[in-house]
């Protein structure tokens, strides 16, 4: 009976829905073209009617009791364990005596799931994240060679100047061989990752790669050498990243008096040698010929004081050496004194 109401209910709807649109699809039933009020009335007292028909005819569910067990036997038993000595204690009759060997402790077994095994990850991953390189040879303090893939390259250490040790135009000067010294003792051996700067550029003048390097201990090289007074604060031209931090280095290791700022090495001046030094003189007379330096190169603007050690910086295929600047602006009377050496 419910299937003729669904019947009747689908079959109201579609007229409802079709009827309005085409009423002449009626005439070959009832051979009259009804309205479209009368269709709706019809179909939706059709509708009504199918409704309250599958509401009366649909079958019912009862609902079955559910009957909870009323019976101590039935319930479900709790395992417990028991000792001897508790089972005699809860005894109330004195006459009744529980053989200990009749007792069986009962052990319940707990499963538990089982533990998952986690991968502990360190927290930090040391060096992990950085390429370090062999260290090829160390030519002095600031400049190096290391094996890049296959590839010695030649490193120029940013924001570092040591006394040099194997230019050809000077000798070797104050502290030099012991800067050199320090340098091969830190890194001979040794492997280092490298840090670029965009501020100071790839390459220097000479096609060295310019970088700040670090040992996988974490020594930061350049800022140790200038700390412990193996080398000068060095800026060329543009400040560099590291700018500050290098300065401060300098100003411990002036005011602690290590490395070349003792009075008992360079006192500070590494172009003159030591300054109580007889050798020292001898350093200094020996150096090239002219107290101002300048370069010829068409686009150069500035002359060094013999004082100022930027001027090594020169390319020797165009360093002009004058006793005198009197003499440097009478052949190069646009130059100014650079602002490095002020």
């Amino acid at each position: 009976m419910p299937y003729l109401f669904l019947f009747t209910l689908f079959l109201s709807i579609t007229v409802l829905i079709v009827g309005p649109i085409r009423p002449s699809i009626f005439k070959k039933v009832i051979r009259v073209i009804p309205k479209r009020k009368t269709i709706a009335l019809i179909c939706s007292g059709a509708i009504i009617f199918s409704f309250i028909g599958i509401g009366l005819t649909a079958p019912h569910v009862e609902k079955e009791n559910v009957e909870t067990p009323t019976n101590i036997s039935e319930q479900p038993i709790i395992p417990q364990s028991t000792t001897s000595s508790d089972t005699v204690s809860s005894s109330t009759d004195s006459n009744i005596v529980v053989p200990e060997n009749k007792v069986e402790s009962k052990s319940v077994e707990i499963k538990t799931a089982p533990i998952e095994k986690t991968v502990s990850v360190p927290a930090t991953q040391t060096n992990q994240q950085y390429e370090y390189y062999s260290v090829s040879s160390v030519v002095d303090g600031d400049t190096l060679k290391v094996n890049i893939n296959g590839t010695i390259e030649t490193l120029r250490l940013i924001g570092m100047d040591t006394p040099e040790t194997v230019d050809p135009r000077k000798p070797v000067q104050c502290f030099g061989k012991e800067a050199s010294n320090k340098a091969k003792e830190l890194l001979i051996g040794k492997k280092v990752r490298i840090e670029k700067d965009l501020t100071q550029g790839e390459l220097d003048k000479y096609g060295r790669r310019l970088a700040y390097i670090y040992r996988e201990d974490g020594l930061f090289y350049n800022k140790y050498m200038i700390e412990q007074g193996y080398a000068h604060e060095y800026t060329y031209n543009t400040p560099y990243k590291y700018q500050t931090e290098f300065k401060a280095a300098q100003k411990s290791a002036q005011e602690n008096l290590r490395g070349l700022w003792s009075p008992d090495t360079c006192n500070g001046d590494t172009t003159s040698g030591t300054n109580d030094s007889s050798s020292s003189q001898t350093i200094t007379n020996s150096q090239l010929t002219g107290k101002y330096y300048t370069s010829s190169f068409r686009n150069s603007k500035y002359y060094y004081p013999a004082s100022c050690p930027e001027w090594q910086n020169l390319s020797s295929s165009y360093l002009k050496a004058f006793d005198s600047l009197e003499t440097l602006l009478v052949a190069y009377p646009s130059r100014v004194l650079s602002p490095q050496c002020q």
